[in-house]
Parts: structure tokens; C-alpha cells; sequence
């Protein structure tokens, strides 16, 4: 049942007498919403993390365990729990293609019932919510690069479909909450993101290739080398997220870097910064894999003030030293 009007008043008043927000992460422990969790927890809230740890880990979270600010709990947002919040950032769901397509039907729910119990959350204390949305909403772009008006190019029933329609499902069930129950949302299309506490076996191209020319294997690019993507580091990521979640922008609003750069191109900085010692070989496009992928910032860049400011290759050099430290080359 939702809190009447002065109910939320109070909780507010309470909240405010405390000194501090209350802010929920959920997939805290997982790449992006780790750093998250440090982020705020250095600018003040009381930060609480959620995470079933199907692709998280605890050891990203080591930093701020002991935090008297912080506490973590493992949780499925699948299953419906009560919490009174200020905040939430929605960010529980596998991002990536290995972790995604290995429970479809898991993923969906995560995307559709997880998001409908966030909702209810945020509705029930009045509390802002940010989806983190995806880049892949667009599918296969027919639109290039891709602004936010764009309605994007998806195949509903292929194998990437579980995430891509799920993740347009969740952005639709924002809206409409937004809309007829007036729930404060934010939409972030989250583009292609890296750095440290990526997962070392996650299945995306930065990971892939930082391990293995790390190890001295050959370089694995599926398909021409042609297929762009654009990456953001993780830090200019989380400065976007936190920007959105402030800002009186609803969305959905595009979270990437601008500069488009092929896999092929990627794969050599990457064995250039490890040494130069693997040769590079090409396997078979996985199917609907998209082949060209870039933000249009302009929306985050005016209402916002952000955009990306790590260059990729200083990026790279601060994730391989990462990678170097968890898997020991």
C-alpha cells in the first residue's frame, strides 16, 4: 500500500532531521554500481546496496565495507521488499551478452517485475528513481549516431532480445508511472562502459581483449573488425548518472562517448599497451550483434554539463593495471 501524503511529508521531514539521504543502489556490487556506491558515499549520503551477486562481487566493494555510512544486503530486486529511501539508482540487471543470454527468462524478470517492485518503492516514500537504461534499446541502428528521439532497430525474438526488449519494456513502465501516477523517474541509455571491477570473464570486447593480450593469446575479434562502439570510462560514467539523478531532466538521456572507434582499432591499442605481443584472429559475428554504435550527447552535454573526459587509451592503461592485479600477469 502506498504512503498518503502525510505520510511522505513525515518520512521526509525525517529524513531531512537525520542530515543525511538515504540512497539505494541496486546491483551495487557489480561494475558500474560499485563505483557508484563510492561516489556517493564520498559526497555524504548513507548509501545502501542491493545485489544477489549473480555477476557482482563483494570484492568490489572492499573499499567502503567498513564505512559506518554503508550497508549491503543480498537481494533479488525480483522479490518485492520494503525500504524507506530518498533515492534509488536501478542498475540490477547482467549488461552483458554471456551473463544475459545464460538466463533469459531471469533477465527479463529482472528488467519488467524487478523494475514494476522499484517502482513501487520509490512511489511508496516519494523517491526519485533512475533506470539504467541501455544503449542496446537501439538495436541495430538505422540512425547514426543515435539521438534519443530515435525508436531504434530491435529484433524481439532473437537471442540479445531478452535484454534489449526488456530493457525498452522497463523505460516504457517508467513512463508510464511517470505519467499516470506521477513518479519521479530518470532514463539513462547507458553506451558502452569500462574500467576497473569489470569482470576479467563478463564476455564484452574491452575485457576480452585486456586478458588476453595480458596473457600473450591471440587477440579474438568477431567479425570484420569494422563494427564501431563507443567507450566510456567508468568514472565519466558514474559523474553521469549522478548528474541525471540531480538534474530535473527525466529523459531518456544518452550517457556515452562521442568518439566512434572500431573493434579492430581498440584491439590494436590494447596490444600496444600490453606489449605487442599477440597477433590477432577473426571468429564469426554473433547473431544481431549490432555494427555501429554511437551516442549523440548533446541532450546530456546542455542540460547536464557532462560529457566523457578520460581519453581512451589513458583509460585502457588505468583498466589493464587493474586486470594485471586480479589475474596476476
Amino acid at each position: 500500500m502506498l504512503l498518503d501524503q502525510t505520510g511522505r511529508v513525515f518520512y521526509r521531514a525525517l529524513s531531512i532531521l537525520k542530515g543525511m539521504d538515504r540512497v539505494l543502489v541496486t546491483g551495487g556490487a557489480g561494475f558500474i554500481g560499485s563505483h557508484l556506491c563510492i561516489r556517493l558515499l564520498s559526497e555524504g549520503y548513507r548509501v545502501y546496496c542491493w545485489d544477489n551477486l549473480d555477476t557482482g562481487s563483494m570484492d568490489n566493494l572492499t573499499s567502503i565495507l567498513s564505512s559506518p555510512h554503508f550497508e549491503f544486503a543480498r537481494h533479488d530486486i525480483v522479490q518485492p521488499r520494503d525500504f524507506a529511501v530518498d533515492r534509488i539508482y536501478n542498475l540490477a540487471c547482467p549488461a552483458s551478452p554471456l551473463h544475459y543470454q545464460r538466463d533469459a527468462v531471469k533477465t527479463i524478470m529482472t528488467s519488467t517485475v524487478g523494475v514494476m517492485n522499484m517502482l513501487e518503492l520509490a512511489e511508496r516514500y516519494g523517491a526519485r528513481l533512475l533506470q539504467a537504461s541501455t544503449s542496446e534499446v537501439y538495436g541495430d541502428p538505422h540512425v547514426h549516431p543515435q539521438r534519443e528521439d530515435y525508436w531504434g532497430h530491435v529484433n524481439p525474438i532473437g537471442p540479445r532480445s531478452c535484454y534489449d526488449e526488456s530493457k525498452r519494456l522497463a523505460e516504457s513502465l517508467l513512463m508510464a508511472h511517470q505519467r499516470q501516477r506521477g513518479a519521479s523517474v530518470r532514463i539513462a541509455r547507458i553506451f558502452n562502459t569500462y574500467g576497473p571491477h569489470m569482470h576479467p570473464n563478463d564476455g564484452r570486447v574491452v575485457s576480452n581483449l585486456i586478458v588476453q593480450a595480458l596473457k600473450k593469446e591471440d587477440l579474438t575479434i568477431y567479425g570484420s573488425g569494422c563494427q564501431t562502439r563507443s567507450f566510456c570510462y567508468v568514472s565519466d560514467m558514474v559523474d553521469g548518472l549522478v548528474r541525471l539523478m540531480a538534474s530535473d531532466l527525466r529523459g531518456p538521456v544518452n550517457l556515452g562517448h562521442p568518439v566512434e572507434t572500431t573493434v579492430r582499432e581498440l584491439a590494436d591499442m590494447i596490444n600496444d599497451l600490453a606489449g605487442g605481443h599477440s597477433r590477432i584472429v577473426y571468429h564469426s559475428l554473433p547473431t544481431d550483434d549490432p555494427y555501429r554504435r554511437n551516442p549523440d550527447i548533446t541532450l546530456a552535454r546542455e542540460r547536464l554539463g557532462w560529457e566523457p573526459l578520460v581519453p581512451l587509451r589513458e583509460g585502457l592503461r588505468y583498466t589493464m593495471e587493474y586486470f594485471r592485479s586480479i589475474i596476476g600477469h
